[in-house]
C-alpha cells in the first residue's frame, strides 16, 4: 500500500508540472510572444480550456501529501512558510489577471492585467523550482539559495520551451512554429523531471514517514474511486479542444 500511494502521489505531482507546466509556460511568453493585443488574446485562447482542469492536479497533489505525507505537509508549511506563501499569491495573481483581463477594454488595463499574468507565472514557476530543492535537501537549506534560485530559473525554461511547444502544436504556425502531439508530450516529461527527480531521492523518506495502514485505506475507499474520473475529464477536455476540433480559437475568461 505504501508503494501504491507513493507512486499515486509521484504521477499526481509529475502530471501537475506536465500539465500546469504548458499554462505557467504561456503566461512567461505573454510579454515575449504577445506583441498586439490580438496576440496576447490568442495566447490566453489557447490555455483557456486547460487551467481550470490543469489546477485540480495541484488541490490533487495537495489533498494526497496531506493524507499520505502529513509530516511532509508540516516540513513544507513551516519549512517554506515565506515561499509557500509568495506561491500562493502568484498563483492569486495569475489567476486573476486571467479573469479580469478582458472586463475592460483600456489598454492600461488590460496592460496590467497581462503583467499580472506573466509575473504569477513566474513567480509561481521559479517558486517551484526552489520549493524542489528545498525538498531535495530535507528542507535544512535556506529559503533563498543560490542552488535553489537555479533551480528555479531551470523550471522557468523548462516551462517556457513546454509552453512554446504547446502553443506551437495548439495554434499551429500562429508564433512560427508547428509541433505535433507527441512533441508536447516529449517536452511535458521533460518539464516533469525536476519533480520526477526530487520524487526519485526522497522516495526512501517518503516510504518511511507515510501515514498508518489504516488511514491508507480509508483513502483508497475515498480517492481511488475518484480517479477515473480526474483522468477521464482530462481526457476529454485535451480530445475536445485538440487542434481542428474548432474553426477559431475566440478569447476566453471574459
Amino acid at each position: 500500500m505504501d508503494l501504491l500511494w507513493f507512486a499515486i502521489f509521484a504521477v499526481l505531482l509529475a502530471g501537475y508540472f506536465a500539465l500546469e507546466g504548458f499554462d505557467l509556460g504561456v503566461g512567461l511568453l505573454l510579454p515575449v510572444l504577445g506583441r498586439t493585443r490580438a496576440d496576447r488574446d490568442r495566447l490566453v485562447a489557447a490555455i483557456a480550456p486547460y487551467v481550470l482542469a490543469n489546477e485540480v492536479w495541484l488541490v490533487a497533489v495537495a489533498g494526497t501529501m496531506a493524507g499520505v505525507y502529513p509530516l511532509l505537509e508540516g516540513e513544507v508549511l513551516v519549512g517554506l512558510y515565506p515561499l509557500v506563501v509568495a506561491m500562493l499569491m502568484s498563483w492569486v495573481l495569475r489567476d486573476a489577471g486571467l479573469w479580469f483581463r478582458r472586463r475592460l477594454g483600456g489598454p492600461l488595463w488590460r496592460g496590467f492585467w497581462d503583467g499580472a499574468v506573466a509575473f504569477g507565472s513566474l513567480g509561481l514557476s521559479a517558486g517551484w523550482g526552489m520549493a524542489l530543492y528545498a525538498a531535495a535537501t530535507g528542507f535544512q537549506a535556506p529559503v533563498v539559495h543560490p542552488l535553489g534560485l537555479l533551480l528555479g530559473v531551470v523550471v522557468t525554461l523548462l516551462f517556457a520551451f513546454h509552453g512554446w511547444t504547446f502553443l506551437a502544436w495548439r495554434t499551429p504556425g500562429a508564433f512560427g512554429a508547428v509541433r505535433s502531439g507527441r512533441a508536447v508530450l516529449v517536452s511535458g516529461l521533460v518539464a516533469a523531471l525536476p519533480a520526477i527527480g526530487v520524487l526519485a531521492g526522497a522516495m526512501p523518506y517518503l516510504l518511511a514517514h507515510t501515514a498508518p495502514p489504516a488511514t491508507l485505506n480509508v483513502l483508497s475507499l475515498m480517492v481511488l474511486p475518484v480517479a477515473p474520473i480526474l483522468v477521464g475529464a482530462q481526457v476529454w477536455v485535451w480530445r475536445t479542444f485538440r487542434p481542428g476540433k474548432t474553426a477559431t480559437l475566440l478569447p476566453s475568461f471574459f
